[in-house]
């Protein structure tokens, strides 16, 4: 497997009744590095994806027993595995659910070998990146504006003295947007600030994690304290003691 997206064999768990396609998925990424074990039900799935260790989940939306929205919502409480969804083609809603419930990304049922590699590539590089920050441990270095504190070493973020629980993307999002502090970001410096790749020019999850993100800060999108929409450009971190300056 690459070296810059492991540094290990990659353990994958795909969630999906169709045999064959588990199989196939299997076959490809098998010579590569990863390492693929399936489930074939929601709850056989959320069963594996809770007590056995894997690195990255590809989870389908329609499954017997729990669907795939159900097995990412009560993984989310006790799992931050990244989480890649396999939807309708052309589906939009359940990509746009499937993200605001934690998926960090999403690939149509009909995707090519190459697409899904690329994703599992990126969602994959930040769950390293993760990791390697836990083995360092925590850093006292902050960055600070008013009550929120980012942390890039530790890759924590406390506001008002409380750690926020926010996913790989979102954690990636805020620092590009914070080091950014001032000037506006297009969504396509983002995506490929946050995945090193190219999206589908109709790709609507940056706007789906950024509402998450917000949610998280207590951010209010008409009177945002620390993340500005700029219509038709993209997003803007603004210090929030020289917003009004």
């Amino acid at each position: 497997m690459n070296s810059e997206t492991s540094p290990a064999a990659t353990k994958v768990l795909i969630i999906d009744d169709d045999i064959k396609l588990c199989r196939l998925v299997k076959d490809y990424l098998g010579p590569m590095g990863y390492e693929v074990k399936a489930a074939h039900s929601g709850t056989e799935g959320l069963d594996k994806a809770l007590s056995e260790n894997f690195h990255v989940l590809i989870l389908d939306v329609m499954l017997p027993e729990m669907d795939g929205f159900e097995v990412l919502r009560q993984l989310r409480k006790k799992s931050d595995i990244p989480v890649l969804m396999l939807t309708a083609m052309g589906d939009e809603t359940d990509r746009i659910v499937g993200l605001e419930l934690g998926a960090d990304d999403y690939l149509p049922k009909t995707f090519s070998t190459r697409e899904l590699l690329a994703r599992l590539r990126a969602v994959t590089r930040r769950y390293w990146k993760s990791e390697q920050a836990e083995v360092q441990g925590p850093d006292n270095t902050f960055k600070v504006f008013g009550d929120l504190h980012i942390s890039k070493a530790s890759r924590s973020v406390r506001l008002k003295g409380e750690t926020l629980v926010l996913t790989p993307i979102e954690f990636d999002l805020l620092v590009t947007l914070v080091n950014a502090s001032g000037r506006v970001l297009t969504r396509d410096q983002l995506l490929d600030a946050v995945a090193g790749r190219d999206y589908d020019v109709f790709d609507r999850s940056i706007d789906v994690h950024i509402s998450s993100l917000r949610r998280k800060l207590g951010d209010n999108p008409r009177e945002p304290l620390y993340i500005r929409t700029v219509r038709s450009a993209g997003y803007m971190f603004i210090h929030p003691e020289k917003q009004n300056k």
